[in-house]
C-alpha cells in the first residue's frame, strides 16, 4: 500500500538521522555497495594516455557531501571493492558505472530485508507509475510476497494471458526466463520492481514462468505471451436474483489507483439511477492488490456513517486514525463483500473496516495479509523510493500482516467449474433468492 508523497526536500530529525547512519554503517561493514553513492554525485577523471585503467579516490570529485560533521565513516572498504572490480573483473564491458551506482543504493535498501522497501531506478519507477495508472505491457498478474520474501502471484487479471495460462492467485513464482531479454534466473532475493521489470515486455513476446501452486509439491512452467494490459479500477453490473429481477449491484473494485475515485463515482451514480429497485450491493475486492491508503478511506466512507476506518502506527511510534471523511450515498443499502487470497493491502483495509463495524459480512477465503504501508518518494533523475514507514490496523486493532482477514462465510470457488460459487453465495446472503 502506498502513501503518495509530493516531491521536495525533507529535513530528517536527529533520531531519523542517527538510525539512518547506523544502517549505513551496517551495510558498509557487510561489504555491500554503500549509501555513499546515493548521496554523492561522482565524476570520473579522464585517464592519461597509456595510464592503467583504475578508479581511485584521487580521481573523484566530491559533490553534495552531506555526512554530518560529528560523524566519521571510513569508506576505504568501498573503494577497495570498486577498484578491484575495475582492475580484475573479467568482462570489462559489464562494468557499467551507472548500474554500479544504482546497485549501491539497492544494496543499502536491500540490507533491511523488507521486500516492500525498494529503490527504483528511472525505468522501474516509470513502470511502477504506469501500473498505478492502469495501463502497461505484460502478462496480467499482480505480484507480492508470501512467507516473508517468496515472490507470489497476488492475483491474475481476469481474461488476461496469465489467467489463460493457468496461473492462480497464491502461486509462487520460482523462476523467470525470457530468451529475448537473455534472462533465466531464480526469483530468490528478487525485489518487486525487478520482478515486474523482468516479467513485463513488448506485446507478442514470450516469458516462461516456473510456478508452484499453493499446497502442491511439483512446479510447472507456464509459457505466457505478453499483451498490452489495460485495467479499469471499477466496474458495475446488475445481477438477477433468483426471482429473475436485476436488483443486485455487483460492484467490482480491481485496484486503488489514480483513476479509481472518478470511476467509483460514475459506478455509484449508475447504481443510484436504478433506485429504488436495487435490493443490495455486492462489493467485490477479489484479486485487488491495493494501492493508495486514502483511496480505501474514501471508499469505506461510501458505506459508513461514522467511525474509524483504519489506524496507522508509523516509524516514530505515533498512532494516527483515519475516520469517515464524507457522507456516502450507499449508507442504507444491504451490503456484502467478496474477498479471496488476492485481496491485499488497501482492499483489506476497506473490507476490514466494513467487517469490524458490522456493516457487511465478508464472503470468500482468507485474504493475502499485507499490513504495512509504503510511502512513494520521487527522487532526483526520475528515480524513486518505496519505503515502509508504518503498519496499519483495523478499527478493532487487528493487524493482518501474513495472516489476512478471515471471512464471515467461507466459500471456495471450484476451479473445475465455470460457476462462481462465491458470487452465488453473496446473492444468497443478500436474500436474492426472492
Amino acid at each position: 500500500m502506498l502513501l503518495k508523497k509530493p516531491m521536495g526536500k525533507k529535513k530528517l530529525s536527529l533520531n531519523q538521522l542517527r538510525v539512518f547512519i547506523f544502517s549505513l554503517a551496517l551495510v558498509l561493514l557487510s561489504g555491500g555497495l554503500g549509501y555513499w553513492l546515493g548521496i554523492h554525485k561522482i565524476e570520473i577523471g579522464k585517464e592519461g594516455k597509456g595510464a592503467e585503467k583504475q578508479f581511485s579516490l584521487q580521481q573523484v570529485k566530491f559533490v553534495n557531501k552531506t555526512v554530518p560533521p560529528e560523524k566519521e565513516v571510513d569508506f576505504s572498504l568501498f573503494w577497495q571493492v570498486w577498484n578491484k572490480l575495475e582492475e580484475k573483473y573479467l568482462e570489462k564491458e559489464k562494468l557499467d558505472k551507472q548500474e554500479m551506482f544504482y546497485g549501491a543504493i539497492k544494496g543499502l535498501v536491500g540490507s533491511l530485508g523488507d521486500p516492500y522497501t525498494v529503490f527504483l531506478p528511472p525505468k522501474e519507477n516509470k513502470r511502477s507509475k504506469e501500473d498505478l495508472n492502469g495501463s502497461f505491457g505484460g502478462v496480467g498478474i499482480r505480484l507480492g510476497f508470501k512467507e516473508g520474501d517468496k515472490l507470489a502471484v497476488i492475483s491474475p487479471i481476469k481474461g488476461m494471458p496469465a489467467e489463460k495460462a493457468g496461473i492462480r492467485a497464491g502461486d509462487f513464482i520460482l523462476r523467470i526466463k525470457d530468451d529475448n531479454k537473455g534472462i533465466d534466473q531464480s526469483t530468490e532475493g528478487i525485489s518487486l520492481p525487478e520482478a515486474v521489470e523482468k516479467i513485463r515486455g513488448l506485446e507478442g513476446t514470450k516469458v516462461f514462468l516456473t510456478l508452484l501452486h499453493e499446497g502442491e509439491n511439483e512446479p510447472f512452467v507456464a509459457e505466457v505471451v505478453r499483451q498490452t494490459i489495460v485495467v479499469p479500477s471499477v466496474e458495475v453490473e446488475f445481477l438477477s436474483s433468483r426471482a429473475g429481477k436485476k436488483e443486485i449491484a455487483h460492484l467490482k473494485l480491481t485496484r486503488f489507483g489514480e483513476l479509481t475515485a472518478e470511476q467509483w463515482n460514475q459506478a455509484v451514480e449508475e447504481i443510484l439511477s436504478h433506485s429504488p429497485g436495487i435490493k443490495g450491493v455486492i462489493l467485490d475486492v477479489r484479486g485487488n492488490p491495493g494501492g493508495y491508503l486514502k483511496g480505501s478511506v474514501n471508499l469505506a466512507s461510501e458505506f459508513l456513517t461514522k467511525g474509524v476506518i483504519v489506524k496507522q502506527e508509523d516509524y516514530l511510534g505515533r498512532t494516527e486514525t483515519f475516520s469517515v471523511n464524507r457522507r456516502g450515498q450507499l449508507l442504507e443499502r444491504p451490503l456484502v463483500v467478496l474477498i479471496d487470497k488476492g485481496s491485499a493491502s488497501a482492499s483489506e483495509i476497506l473490507a476490514g473496516a466494513l467487517q469490524d463495524h458490522q456493516r457487511a459480512k465478508l464472503i470468500g477465503t482468507v485474504t493475502f495479509g499485507k499490513g504495512t504501508i509504503q510511502e512513494s518518494e520521487d527522487l532526483s533523475n526520475n528515480a524513486g523510493l518505496h519505503i515502509t514507514t508504518a503498519k496499519w490496523l483495523t478499527p478493532k486493532d487487528n493487524w493482518v500482516d501474513q495472516q489476512g482477514l478471515t471471512p464471515d462465510v467461507e466459500v471456495e470457488n471450484d476451479l473445475e467449474t465455470k460457476e462462481d460459487e462465491q458470487l452465488e453465495k453473496a446473492i444468497e446472503v443478500l436474500g436474492g433468492s426472492g
